[in-house]
């Protein structure tokens, strides 16, 4: 997962950029990278971090010009420490091309070795981002005619892009001396909205990967750039766009909504909070039939993206709902860090439980999904230690049995507690009483009730069906091979 974003605006853009990228810091704390455009020239600064720490006052005085693009990252591609697969990418022709990529390659390896036989490229990372990029110069660099660019040309790259590549990928990508470019996959499993705002000196735009980096800027959304579709905003700042893609359907990721997402940020016209808050609702009934009035002291979330379901969860059962866990906020999301020891290392030092609110009581603890199960074992063993007579465990997401092979770091199946175990075993595993999980069909039905045009929700970490229809068992197995997990 990673987020990306674009400006285009009518002063130095590059502190808009660098704002934007902390609105959009837990989407990717591995590295981040900002590159602007000052006439023909491109100006790049990126590394490994998070973005306070990527970027010093040289940097920001190096960063010059009223356009630009910035990513964050953390990989589920390519390698978790190398500087040089931090994005954006940059390559010199045709006239000098930049790019950052949220998603993930299914075919990455295929275009890789066609790009170096056919289209006589050379990719010089493990990164599927920088293959994409590769993709869009060549069928740009054919799609020119002359010195001149314009929409079209762009839009006739990307409509072959399209056809070569596939998986997941919402991408930013600037031309100096043209402008930036916003596209999406046919399918939009990953997020991008445009925003715009007026200003004295004329009106500015913003692509990101969530409206809370446009509303954090003063940018009002104005719409998501559609499954298939490019969007051109020239450095004079006109706007256009084109349905790129032969056919489209909108298949966005479930799983933004379930825990990726900030719960302020509203994606293919659905809130995340309130999708989140429906999820406690409904996981309500499903307590309330298995569990006696009075048989549970008080409700718990696992804080921070699983409040909403625990506070509509709590007020449907009429249960107190309580705070019992602290999160340090300067420790990362335990399911993106890389390696099971320093994840289980990291709960401890993320959370810690407070004894009064858990002693001689029967808690339900609510998580938004159990990923590998590490943070649910190391949080059920601290709310015993802190004194609970019992423990029920609930997840307001189906169990994730499924490699997410579009842009979410959970690639190898081993890794996933709920594969190849039932709901009792996970229940043993975790040291739970009791555990419950929402339910496939209700989980899509509660995101897709607040936009009737989301008919299809890319959901394969729950039941294992890949909206693009191309990956393969084999597939699998070279992604896990790939990690050293095969």
């Amino acid at each position: 997962m990673c987020g990306v974003v674009a400006i285009v605006s009518t002063a130095p853009v590059n502190q808009l950029l660098y704002d934007a990228l902390l609105l959009l810091q837990h989407r990717g704390q591995d590295a981040a990278g900002i590159a602007t455009a000052q006439g023909k020239r491109i100006n790049l600064a990126r590394g490994n971090g998070l973005v306070r720490d990527v970027f010093r006052t040289r940097d920001m005085r190096n960063l010059l010009g009223d356009m630009g693009i910035g990513h964050v990252r953390y990989p589920t591609a390519g390698s978790a420490v190398n500087s040089e697969e931090s994005q954006p990418f940059y390559v010199n022709a045709p006239f000098g091309i930049v790019l950052g990529h949220n998603g993930n390659l299914t075919n990455a390896a295929e275009l890789q070795e066609d790009m170096y036989r056919r289209d006589r490229r050379h990719i010089n990372t493990e990164s599927d981002s920088e293959v994409l990029l590769n993709v869009f110069a060549h069928e740009l660099q054919h799609a020119v005619s002359g010195l001149t660019l314009d929409p079209d040309t762009v839009f006739s790259a990307v409509s072959v892009l399209h056809k070569r590549a596939r998986g997941a990928y919402a991408c930013v990508a600037m031309i100096p001396g043209f402008g930036v470019i916003g596209f999406r996959d046919p399918f939009g499993i990953r997020p991008l909205v445009l925003g715009e705002q007026d200003t004295p000196r004329g009106k500015e735009y913003m692509l990101a990967s969530e409206s809370v980096a446009l509303e954090g800027l003063g940018f009002t959304l104005v719409r998501d750039i559609t499954p298939g579709e490019c969007v051109v905003i020239t450095e004079d700042r006109q706007i256009f766009f084109k349905q790129c893609a032969e056919r489209s359907v909108l298949n966005p990721c479930v799983f933004e909504y379930v825990y990726f997402a900030r719960p302020d940020s509203v994606m293919d016209g659905i809130s995340v909070y309130d999708a989140r808050l429906r999820m406690g609702e409904t996981l309500a009934a499903e307590v309330a039939r298995r569990f006696p009035a009075g048989d549970i002291d008080v409700v718990m979330p696992i804080p921070d993206s699983s409040r909403p379901a625990a506070l509509q969860l709590a007020k449907h059962l009429n249960v107190p709902y309580r705070e019992g866990f602290i999160k340090n906020r300067y420790v990362g999301r335990t399911f993106i860090m890389p390696g099971q020891e320093v994840r289980k290392k990291s709960v401890r030092q993320k959370l810690n439980a407070m004894a009064s609110e858990f002693k001689d009581k029967r808690v339900l603890i609510v998580d938004d999904s159990i990923v590998r199960g590490t943070t649910s074992r190391e949080i059920v063993s601290m709310a015993r230690e802190s004194g609970a007579k019992g423990v029920v465990f609930a997840s307001a997401a189906p169990p994730v049995r499924f490699p997410n092979v579009y842009g979410i770091d959970m690639p190898t199946r081993r890794e996933l507690i709920a594969h190849n175990r039932d709901d009792a075993q996970i229940c043993q595993a975790i040291g739970a009483d009791e555990l419950m999980y929402q339910a496939i069909d209700d989980m899509k039905r509660d995101v897709r009730g607040f936009n009737p045009q989301v008919t299809g929700l890319e959901a394969s970490c729950f039941d294992g069906v890949y909206v693009t229809g191309d990956v393969s068992p084999a597939l699998l197995d070279r992604l896990e091979a790939s990690r050293g997990n095969g």
